[in-house]
């Protein structure tokens, strides 16, 4: 493993933080949400309860929980209306965290250039 400055690592933290809206959560190996943190209610995800099927709770995590030793990776989930988010899901020894960054900028993007590529299309067709 390489080593990484500590000024590098502090950078990401706050850009994370401050510009994706970072934000966490814990479900044991049970599915039960274990604790959370970071800025939740940018995605909506308000009045959890600690102990209760984290599935219930989130329902983008429906059927995805327990990973089984593999992580995952979700691009753009809309988790509300107008907020989407990159979602990760990664094991260890505590349970399988759920980390959300917002993605909201690069779905707009995404969009614009989809739009301008569809564009495109519809005059070579005409031609």
């Amino acid at each position: 493993m390489f080593d990484i400055p500590t000024c590098v690592t502090d950078y990401l933290l706050s850009f994370f933080k401050e510009e994706r809206s970072l934000a966490y959560l814990l479900v044991n190996q049970d599915g039960c949400l274990s604790t959370w943190g970071g800025q939740l209610s940018a995605y909506g995800l308000l009045n959890l309860q600690q102990g209760e099927k984290a599935e219930k709770q989130i329902f983008f995590l429906e059927g995805l929980l327990p990973l089984e030793g593999v992580p995952l990776f979700f691009p753009c989930v809309k988790i509300t209306s107008g907020i989407c988010a990159d979602v990760h899901l990664f094991p260890s020894k505590e349970g399988d965290w759920v980390l959300l960054l917002d993605a909201t900028w690069d779905e707009m993007h995404i969009g614009i250039i989809q739009q301008q590529i569809n564009h495109s299309n519809l005059i070579h067709r005409n031609f």
